[in-house]
């Protein structure tokens, strides 16, 4: 017993992977050469790892899967949880604030990725250029087919929904278009220039570009609603790059479908994977799979605070990007 006993102490130390099976582990190789890895994801399963995994102190969630209070209960060990994405919805932050868990998110490593896919869907969706790739394809330019004509980007007024890590960005990227900028937010930020609007629906009345990227929670669900549609109008425009479902995506399509708004450019949609088919014929309306983070210096700079807080973690350091639980 005694043998057994110095065996277990002398483990390298362990983690338990949380993620869905579609998810892959990022640095596997690099977690498994350093920490026993417990995740119920393995194939063939550890057989150990419901006996460790009561024992683990440190979770890696990987991607938006979803962490509960049942989560804890199955791994009542766990003091802190390193999660891999900037969003927290997928996140039961109440357990995490009775239990007295630590939690790490992706932090900015995405906001300048997603701040420039911004500004590509934005031109994209005004100057028409997928439209316009598409007329090239199917032959029309040397018949002369008649080609609808964009709209400039320069001079708008372009109205944030979360003037956070990757509202800021936006904005600047915006400003050298010599947009005009306006924004929305939970509390006015006192070292901006930026026109506030209390109201989602004000911000709308005085805006051409309408940028979502705040944050999902009970608050924001549905922020972008039929009300707001209208105010902006049949020549305003929607870029979501946050959470689909802070638009109310029933009303969104219905919107586009008759003209009520000018055209929309979405990353994300509300029932992921699943995009209305009414919105694929639509050429005011650009489509993308909720790729506006993933470029190759993205995943390194993710995969670098990976490491660097399990480190920092077994290590009784300092964690970089913790978030504050009021």
């Amino acid at each position: 017993m005694e043998a057994a006993g110095n065996e277990y102490r002398e483990m390298p130390p362990l983690l338990i992977v949380h993620r869905l099976p579609r998810f892959k582990l990022p640095v596997a190789a690099v977690l498994r050469s350093k920490y026993t890895v417990l995740d119920q994801c393995d194939d063939p399963p550890n057989p150990s790892f419901s006996a460790f995994s009561k024992s683990a102190r440190l979770m890696l969630c990987v991607g938006p899967t979803a962490v509960t209070s049942d989560d804890f209960d199955r791994y009542p060990a766990v003091e802190c949880v390193i999660g891999s994405s900037a969003g927290i919805n997928h996140f039961d932050l109440a357990a995490f604030r009775r239990r007295g868990i630590r939690l790490t998110t992706a932090g900015d490593v995405f906001s300048d990725d997603v701040a420039d896919y911004t500004i590509g869907l934005t031109i994209d969706v005004l100057r028409r250029i997928s439209p316009a790739n598409r007329f090239v394809r199917a032959g029309y330019w040397p018949e002369q087919k008649e080609y609808t004509l964009g709209s400039k980007v320069g001079g708008k007024r372009v109205g944030i929904v979360g003037l956070g890590s990757i509202g800021s960005r936006v904005a600047k990227r915006f400003e050298a278009f010599g947009c005009s900028i306006a924004y929305n937010s939970r509390k006015v930020k006192p070292n901006v220039s930026y026109t506030y609007y209390a109201s989602v629906a004000d911000l709308a009345s005085n805006t051409d570009i309408l940028i979502v990227c705040c944050a999902l929670t009970n608050e924001t669900y549905h922020v972008i609603a039929k009300d707001v549609m209208k105010k902006l109008g049949k020549k305003g425009i929607i870029i979501n790059v946050g959470r689909g479902a802070l638009i109310d995506e029933d009303e969104l399509v219905g919107s586009l479908v008759i003209g009520e708004i000018g055209g929309a450019g979405l990353d994300v949609f509300e029932h992921e994977p699943h995009v209305p088919k009414e919105l694929w014929t639509l050429d005011n309306v650009v489509l993308s799979a909720h790729k506006s983070f993933l470029t190759l210096e993205s995943m390194a700079a993710l995969e670098e605070l990976i490491l660097s807080n399990i480190e920092a973690f077994f290590s009784n350091k300092l964690l970089r990007a913790e978030l504050e639980m009021v």
